[in-house]
C-alpha cells in the first residue's frame, strides 16, 4: 500500500533520527516546502546535538513517534542521515503508520528505517533526499512527494531486464540488518544499491556477509546507484543489473519510491517505479 501523495496545505514533519543537521541547511529545506505550499514543523530535537547524534535514543525516537501518531502530519522527512536510526528502530511506534500511514523520506542510515518499515506495515515509503540535501534535489523530490506518476531513472545500458518490488538502499546499512529481524526478503525484488566512500573490499566484504546470511537469494534485479565499483558488483550479481542511476549520496539524486513494483530493462537503460494501481502491462 502507498500513502497518498502530499496536497498543498498540508504539514510535514522535519525529524533527526540519526545524526545532527546544520541548522542553516534544515532552514533551506523548510523554504523548500514552503515553496511547494507545504506546511512544516521541526521535531523538538531536530536540531541538537547529543554527541554522534541529533539527540538522545529517547529524544530521537519521541521525535520520530510524534510525527507518526500526529494525524496533522501527512508526511516525514528526516533531516540527515549518518548514524543512529538502528539504535533506535525496534522501539518506533509503526502501528501508528499502519492506522495512518503517511509518506516518509530519507536514504543513507534511513535505510534502516525503510526496511523496518516495509517489514513491519508493507508500506511504500521514499528513497530521496534528507532535508540537508533536498534544495539541491527539490524538483525530484516534489515529483514522488506530491504526484502518483510512474518515476523512471536512466543509467548505463547493459543486457536483460526484471520485473519486481524495488527493496533497498544503502549496502551498509543492508548488510549491518543482516541476522535482524529487519533483514529484507528480496525473493523477486529488484535491489537497489548505493554507497559512500568506502573501499573496494569493504563492498565486497558487505556483499559476501549478504550472500551468505541468505539476504540475495530468489533476487530478480540489481539497480545500482553511486558509489559501487561495476566489476565487484557484477561479480555477486547473475541477474539482470543497470548501472549509473542517480540515486545516493551524488551532489543531485532523485528520489525513488521504495516497496513499490519496478521494472528494470537494462537494454533501454531504464528503472520505472510504478505509482498506486499503475501497474506494468505483460
Amino acid at each position: 500500500m502507498e500513502p497518498r501523495p502530499l496536497r498543498p496545505g498540508e504539514l510535514v514533519a522535519l525529524v533527526s533520527p540519526a545524526g545532527p543537521v546544520d541548522a542553516g541547511r534544515a532552514e533551506a529545506a523548510a523554504r523548500v516546502l514552503a515553496g511547494w505550499g507545504l506546511r512544516y514543523r521541526f521535531g523538538r530535537h531536530a536540531l541538537g546535538r547529543d554527541g554522534l547524534f541529533s539527540g538522545t535514543d529517547e529524544q530521537r525516537l519521541a521525535d520520530l513517534d510524534d510525527a507518526l501518531r500526529d494525524p496533522q502530519v501527512r508526511g516525514v522527512i528526516c533531516l540527515r542521515g549518518g548514524y543512529g536510526v538502528q539504535r533506535i528502530v525496534d522501539r518506533v511506534d509503526f502501528a501508528a503508520l499502519r492506522r495512518d500511514p503517511k509518506l516518509i523520506m530519507g536514504f543513507s542510515d534511513v535505510t534502516a528505517l525503510h526496511a523496518a518499515l516495509w517489514r513491519t506495515t508493507g508500506l511504500v515509503s521514499v528513497h530521496g533526499p534528507t532535508g540537508a540535501s533536498l534544495p539541491a534535489s527539490a524538483e525530484e523530490a516534489r515529483r514522488v512527494l506530491m504526484t502518483a506518476d510512474p518515476v523512471t531513472l536512466h543509467g548505463v545500458k547493459s543486457a536483460g531486464s526484471a520485473t519486481g518490488v524495488l527493496l533497498g538502499g544503502n549496502l551498509t546499512m543492508l548488510a549491518t540488518s543482516a541476522g535482524t529481524p529487519d533483514q529484507l526478503d528480496l525473493r523477486g525484488a529488484i535491489l537497489l544499491l548505493e554507497e559512500t566512500n568506502e573501499a573496494a573490499y569493504r563492498v565486497d566484504r558487505m556483499l559476501v556477509q549478504l550472500r551468505r546470511s541468505g539476504g540475495l537469494d530468489g533476487l530478480a534485479g540489481v539497480a545500482v546507484g553511486t558509489g559501487l565499483p561495476r566489476e565487484i558488483i557484477e561479480e555477486h550479481f547473475a541477474v539482470p543489473a543497470l548501472f549509473g542511476l542517480p540515486v545516493g549520496h551524488g551532489q543531485r539524486q532523485s528520489a525513488v519510491p521504495l516497496g513499490a513494483p519496478a521494472h528494470l530493462d537494462a537494454g533501454a537503460g531504464t528503472l520505472t517505479v510504478y505509482r498506486g494501481t499503475q501497474v506494468r502491462s505483460a
